[in-house]
């Protein structure tokens, strides 16, 4: 297996619009992220985790042109609002190729009322170029589900109020955008060679996790290793930060591949 992060920013990335912070002033390539997405190749085939606003560039990026799934965590702009750019990807063979994605019924919901005119029937939108997707439907609570060959888990937690996903696909788990893991998840996630994990910011507000918050999760499940994602500018510099991290816990960064 081998996973690629496209992104690891927060839903502003870094640097934002118009921020003085020191760290959206970094000259660091570490400190510049991208809204938070991996791919992850496994036997020849690729899967897209959320497809956020970035994609394009992402893709460009890191030369790559195959896309075989995309799983979304949930509906937020940040996680979806690149869907439109994997149009290219149906027609790199020589016949119309649609791409799955896979998501919680009101995820997929949401992304059809969204990008309402790729979804319309009407004559101007059943030409050849149109973005060509088919949607499958997450049950609530189900245990797995099959892509092609590979087993995935999908891993029920919670951003605030809102219940959304994360997925394990063998000994790798990735989650973004948690505030709380309930204990069934949490007794999914046990034997882990790699977790991914969101961390905000240094200290606790509200959701998502914090530096503290998500450390203690990293105690409980005891993966091999943890590499932190979806970070804003207000947990600090990656080099700064990652010193002070346990052993076995890094920062991931755009770019980086296990």
């Amino acid at each position: 297996m081998k996973i690629t992060f496209l992104g690891t920013g927060n839903s502003q990335g870094i640097p934002m619009i118009g921020s003085n912070h020191p760290v959206c002033l970094s000259k660091n390539i570490k400190d510049k992220r991208m809204r938070s997405s991996i791919l992850i190749e496994i036997n020849y085939q690729y899967f897209l985790i959320d497809c956020g606003p970035d994609f394009r560039h992402q893709m460009l990026k890191n030369n790559f042109n195959q896309l075989d799934a995309v799983l979304i965590t949930h509906e937020h702009y940040d996680h979806i609002g690149g869907i439109e750019d994997i149009r290219p990807l149906n027609f790199i063979e020589k016949k119309i190729k649609s791409i799955p994605i896979y998501g919680l019924n009101r995820v997929l919901k949401n992304i059809k009322k969204r990008f309402f005119y790729i979804f319309s029937n009407s004559s101007e939108n059943n030409k050849k170029n149109i973005l060509k997707v088919s949607f499958h439907q997450i049950e609530n609570y189900c245990d797995y589900f099959y892509i092609l060959d590979i087993k995935i888990y999908p891993l029920f937690v919670w951003h605030g109020c809102l219940s959304i996903l994360g997925f394990r696909i063998k000994n790798v788990a990735y989650i973004t955008d948690a505030s709380i893991i309930p204990n069934n998840t949490i007794n999914k996630l046990k034997g882990l060679d790699i977790l991914i994990l969101n961390i905000l910011r240094k200290k606790s507000y509200k959701n998502p996790f914090s530096l503290l918050e998500t450390l203690n999760i990293i105690r409980i499940i005891k993966p091999k290793k943890t590499y932190i994602t979806h970070i804003s500018n207000k947990l600090g510099f990656h080099e700064k930060i990652e010193k002070k991290l346990p052993k076995n816990v890094y920062l991931a960064y755009d770019g980086l591949v296990l």
